[in-house]
């Protein structure tokens, strides 16, 4: 679950089938303790919606981290001195970044850096879509070092330069869940 919409969802389709949840949250639903939960029976429900069932450590943690690397997006946009990645995350999660680290790499088979990469250009994008703002005012907003260096990297990840992106007039975009 990827946004606020997703937790009404997934608690809409819980209660639909017969459980009750106390709590839905990003990456987790509760269920109270009166209504016995089969993930068996649950998944078929969740995945049918286009919801994926995560039922391991690791792969609960790295959605936990995919969704604070969004929160961190904000951090960086708003922050007047903002955290590091990894000190943003240790504080968090009270884990050491190496084991963070470690198990979203294993997950997602993708490193937390890459995965914020893609997250930022995805976001570059939306504000792209917008024409409001000039590539430097992105860069500088996004903490890129310079309107060059976000170029650069928007096309390492797209295959597209900025130019080519605004002049289509139906950018592509991809969804939170598609990043990894």
């Amino acid at each position: 679950m990827v946004c606020p919409r997703c937790v009404e969802a997934v608690r809409s389709l819980l209660e639909q089938a017969g459980y009750h949840p106390t709590e839905v949250t990003l990456g987790h639903a509760q269920l109270d303790k009166d209504t016995p939960a089969d993930p068996a029976a649950v998944a078929p429900i969740l995945r049918e919606a286009g919801f994926d069932v995560l039922m391991g450590r690791a792969e609960q943690m790295t959605e936990q981290i995919k969704a604070a690397l969004a929160e961190y997006l904000e951090h960086l946009r708003t922050a007047r001195m903002p955290l590091t990645t990894s000190a943003f995350l240790t504080d968090r999660f009270a884990a050491t970044y190496s084991h963070l680290s470690k198990v979203f790499s294993r997950t997602a088979n993708l490193t937390i850096e890459k995965y914020l990469i893609r997250l930022k250009i995805e976001q570059v994008k939306e504000m792209l879509s917008y024409n409001e703002m000039t590539l430097s005012e992105i860069a500088d907003q996004m903490r890129y070092s310079s309107g060059q260096h976000l170029s650069n990297q928007f096309r390492q990840v797209t295959g597209r330069s900025v130019s080519e992106f605004r002049r289509d007039l139906m950018p592509k975009r991809l969804s939170l869940d598609q990043l990894a």
